[in-house]
């Protein structure tokens, strides 16, 4: 497939928004662990898995990418090839913090020494400045190349795969994580796309579920 004047370019913006809730999150998780008391080892399983839940969304979000975006790119953008194997490696360095990551949570989670606690946001400080680092190119030099290569329905793919690998009961809580800063506009569209009676749980029962959550992630009670 070539750009060509008579298509439209594809919209993309879903993928902006679900990159705020990786920058949010990733952002405020090193000052939330570091003012974890010492031995506080029930705070720390509330944050250790609140991190694991985000790293399983970063996970499917980038193996999404891996499956079904680069692929298409290297074939039909063959002059951007280097960039898109720059976002391959920055794939890679965010994958080898992650699991640089894994056995501090399992090690702080049963003990909340300081020593760990330190280590844990740490290494969450690392995965942030690779991740941060990716997504910024990726908004700059990747979207734009998406929108003029794949088609919607191409696009929405990457959205859909996400999804069926997510276990159910992550899904309230993930789609919580993203509207949390969505304009009416952007909600709007996130509903549109589920079916009319999970439309009516996520806005009531799932949107109540998520605010207990993420007011325990953050320090509230």
């Amino acid at each position: 497939m070539t750009e060509t004047s008579s298509r439209p370019l594809t919209d993309v913006h879903d993928m902006v928004v679900v990159h705020r809730v990786f920058r949010r999150e990733f952002r405020l998780l090193p000052a939330l662990v570091r003012a974890v008391p010492a031995g506080d080892t029930a705070r720390a399983a509330v944050l250790a898995g609140h991190a694991r839940l985000c790293l399983t969304g970063l996970h499917l979000h980038h193996t999404s990418e891996d499956v079904l975006l680069w692929p298409k790119l290297l074939e039909r953008a063959a002059p951007d090839a280097a960039l898109v194997h720059r976002m391959e490696a920055q794939h890679a360095r965010v994958e080898q913090a992650v699991d640089r990551l894994g056995p501090a949570l399992r090690r702080w989670q049963a003990e909340a020494r300081p020593a760990v606690t330190v280590e844990v946001a740490t290494d969450l400080e690392e995965l942030a400045a690779a991740l941060l680092e990716h997504l910024d190119d990726e908004e700059r030099e990747i979207l734009p190349l998406a929108a003029r290569q794949l088609t919607q329905a191409e696009w929405s793919e990457l959205g859909q795969h996400g999804m069926k690998e997510m276990r159910r009961q992550d899904l309230p809580l993930m789609f919580g994580m993203v509207v949390e800063e969505c304009s009416p506009e952007e909600r709007s569209e996130m509903l549109a796309v589920v079916p009319a009676p999970v439309r009516l749980l996520l806005r009531t029962v799932f949107a109540r579920r998520y605010r207990r959550y993420v007011s325990r992630v953050r320090g509230g009670r």
